[in-house]
């Protein structure tokens, strides 16, 4: 049997957004579905969120619909998109000041590189929705974030000390206002991102990064 990873501690998540978002680059999403089959895969994009902004769900007011939002950080905030596709977030920061990262875009090995290539995709692929709303990040949940695998850490290491950033930082996208925060991430080495910014070609799929090889075994 494999052996399933283990979780990101809670105290991971009780740090800003900002923070925790570029972070999580090359963590692992990990979900057991009812039948006992468990997906895995590596996430190669996020957007962090804050409440002092105006594109935060909270920057206005809380209520019913935001209150997972200002909760307790490490536990899941899920929400409709014009009313059909569904986002998943993870609360940060601290209680009472909405602050969370949203899950853009996973790589899974043996599967089309752009089956989890945005949000809704990827609440799509993994089966996460409302149900999820304010639980746990962790497997009691059934749904977990595991620390980048050992090899991938190795490569992000390796990069940075020879002065390459491994990541790219730049404006989110989708949204309306606040357009200007450069609060999106994205792995550079990844196929599955959901969209680039202009100007950063596609790797070739010879010199791309396959999470096959960081998530064997």
């Amino acid at each position: 049997m494999t052996r399933l990873p283990a979780p990101l501690p809670q105290g991971f998540f009780a740090r800003p957004a900002e923070t925790v978002a570029p972070e999580l680059i090359g963590s692992l999403l990990v979900r057991r579905l009812p039948d006992g089959t468990v997906l895995r895969g590596l996430i190669v994009e996020t957007e962090a969120y804050c409440q002092s902004e105006p594109a935060c769900h909270g920057h206005r007011r809380r209520s019913p619909a935001n209150a997972t939002l200002f909760g307790e950080p490490g536990r899941f905030y899920v929400y409709l998109t014009y009313g059909l596709h569904h986002c998943v977030n993870v609360v940060t920061g601290r209680r009472d000041w909405a602050n969370g990262v949203l899950l853009r875009a996973v790589a899974l090995p043996g599967e089309p590189e752009r089956v989890a290539a945005g949000p809704a995709l990827l609440a799509r692929r993994f089966g996460l929705d409302r149900s999820l709303d304010d639980r746990s990040v962790a497997p009691e949940s059934g749904v977990w974030l595991a620390p980048v695998p050992p090899p991938l850490q190795g490569w992000f290491d390796q990069c940075r000390s020879h002065g390459e950033d491994p990541l790219c930082q730049c404006p989110r996208i989708g949204i309306s206002s606040a357009q200007e925060l450069p609060w999106r991430w994205y792995l550079r080495g990844s196929r599955s991102v959901s969209r680039r910014v202009r100007g950063d070609r596609q790797p070739p799929l010879a010199l791309a990064l396959d999470p096959a090889f960081f998530l064997a075994g």
